[in-house]
């Protein structure tokens, strides 16, 4: 076999003890995509002041690597049936991922992605609202 470098340690002279790698027919199989090297979760806070805003929420959502807090206390003073519109839509795509949505008291609403649930006191209703909108 063929010879492909030489690593010599530190502290030792020259003519002892080298480490010779050669050359072979092993592979080793790298992870180039990063997953499970520390990706964080980030908690990203929202303002849903319009049905517009649904929009960024829902592609960080998509992403896979956020949970949303959405403030939705503007929207539910000026127009309910926008807010009922928005709570919809963001619903429906969490039902698609696979992740959960719950009301946190009467101005916030939690979404997360498929690797968390919400606890809710006991119950397992994944993909449901403890809001009554």
């Amino acid at each position: 076999m063929k010879k492909l470098f030489k690593i010599r340690r530190f502290g030792r002279s020259a003519d002892e003890e080298d480490e010779v790698f050669e050359e072979s027919e092993e592979y080793v199989e790298l992870d180039v995509t990063g997953e499970g090297q520390g990706t964080k979760i980030i908690v990203k806070p929202y303002m849903l002041e319009d049905f517009s805003d649904v929009k960024p929420i829902l592609d960080d959502l998509r992403e896979g690597y956020t949970i949303a807090l959405v403030n939705i206390k503007s929207l539910r003073d000026r127009d309910l049936v926008e807010l009922k519109r928005a709570i919809n839509k963001l619903k429906k795509t969490i039902e698609v991922i696979g992740g959960d949505i719950a009301g946190l008291g009467e101005d916030y609403v939690i979404l997360t992605p498929s690797f968390a649930e919400i606890y809710r006191g006991g119950e397992k209703n994944s993909g449901t609202t403890d809001m009554d909108l």
